[in-house]
Order: structure tokens, then C-alpha cells, then sequence
């Protein structure tokens, strides 16, 4: 293996707490708009929404058109209402992942150019970026809905190599998602550390990480 001189990490999951960010969002949303429900039934809708949800890899406007039919409502809310309502409050809800700047410090300290993938819309991932000053670690941050292309499409980790300056065979891709960040950077000529969270591995998949973890600070041994 030749030697690693960059790190590329994805963001949800990776290092924000995703599942966290979204638990507590859909907290405040039952409050806000099903404060009539006891609450054991509101417990069951966060429930219902998180799994509607699919960690976040279902088509915003098909879910939040989906919410707007079938939960309990006491006045129907639209699904544009809905998406006002993620738009401008989802990213107060964010929590770093564990261990999340206690890496990048570590990464950034021993000389490593570090970069930035996710999929998402331009202003929603910048949002939560900047909501933990995570910006200032980075010398490339690519979001799929600035630039036009998605993980795991090959361009858009090829992209983000071209912004660091760093090779494919000098470079590591850290992610929780086995197509979306670890499958995907190996078609673009990465070797994959996967962190372990809601996704399994599927057997379908034509390759395997080159090092699994189930906690960031893990990479310190690896690096």
C-alpha cells in the first residue's frame, strides 16, 4: 500500500451523529405540530418517522409528501410546510459524532490534507458544517448538490482528490455507508475504512473495506 498522505470523510454518520440529530429533530417536530397526542402515542410517531426516514436515504419531497398524508394530524400540514420547517431548523439539532474533533485534530496535526464528500443539498450540509466549525479542518469540501454528481458515482470522489491534490493510491476514504462511501471511493481507486453504524455489508458488493472500525477514535491505530 503506498503511503496515505490525505484522509476524505463523508459526513452523516460519519462525523456528525446523524441518528442523533434526527431523533432529536423529529422530537421537536411531533412537539411543534402533534403537541395533542399523549405521549406514548407522539413516542410512537418519532418511531414511525424515523423508520419512514431510512437514515436519510429516502427523496425529501417523496417523504415529506408521505408525512403529510399519514400522520395524525389535528390540522393537515403540507408537505412545503414540512420542508420549510426541516429547512430552517434541522441543522440546530446536529451533535458530533464521538470523538469527531478529537480525530480531525489528530489527523490535521500529523500533516494529512484532509477533504470533505456528502450527498445533500448545498445549504443544508454547509449548515451543519458550519454549525460545529468543522469548515477550517478541510482543504476540500465536496456536497453532491453543489457539484452536480452523487456517491458513489466516481466523479465526485475524483473531484474532490483534484481539490486536495492528492492521488486515488494516496488517499483514504472514511465512511459509515458501504456503497455510498467505502464501495464507491474503490471504484475511484481508494482503500475504504468503514465505520460500522446502520448499514451492513452486502454480499453483493464486489469488494471489502480495508479496515472496518465501529468508533473513530480507532483510527488512530490505523493511521
Amino acid at each position: 500500500m503506498h503511503e496515505i498522505k490525505a484522509l476524505l470523510f463523508d459526513l452523516d454518520n460519519t462525523l456528525l451523529d446523524r441518528d442523533h440529530t434526527f431523533r432529536s429533530f423529529c422530537t421537536k417536530f411531533v412537539q411543534d405540530f402533534l403537541g395533542h397526542l399523549q405521549p406514548d402515542a407522539a413516542e410512537a410517531v418519532i418511531q414511525d418517522i424515523i423508520v419512514r426516514d431510512a437514515d436519510g436515504y429516502r427523496d425529501k419531497d417523496g417523504f415529506f409528501a408521505e408525512l403529510s398524508e399519514v400522520l395524525p394530524w389535528k390540522e393537515t400540514v403540507s408537505a412545503a410546510q414540512i420542508r420549510e420547517y426541516y429547512d430552517s431548523t434541522y441543522a440546530n439539532h446536529g451533535a458530533l459524532m464521538q470523538h469527531a474533533a478529537e480525530i480531525l485534530d489528530y489527523c490535521r496535526e500529523r500533516g494529512y490534507e484532509l477533504g470533505l464528500v456528502t450527498n445533500g443539498r448545498t445549504e443544508i450540509q454547509y449548515a451543519k458544517i458550519d454549525a460545529f466549525s468543522l469548515r477550517g479542518y478541510f482543504k476540500a469540501i465536496v456536497v453532491s448538490g453543489e457539484a452536480g454528481i452523487s456517491k458513489p458515482e466516481p466523479e465526485i470522489y475524483r473531484l474532490a482528490l483534484a481539490r486536495l491534490g492528492s492521488s486515488a493510491e494516496e488517499t483514504l476514504f472514511i465512511g459509515d455507508h458501504p456503497v455510498n462511501d467505502i464501495w464507491g471511493a474503490g471504484r475511484a481507486g481508494m482503500s475504504g475504512v468503514w465505520l460500522r453504524r446502520n448499514h451492513s455489508w452486502g454480499e453483493e458488493l464486489d469488494s471489502q473495506p480495508w479496515k472496518t472500525i465501529d468508533h473513530l477514535q480507532e483510527l488512530k491505530k490505523i493511521l
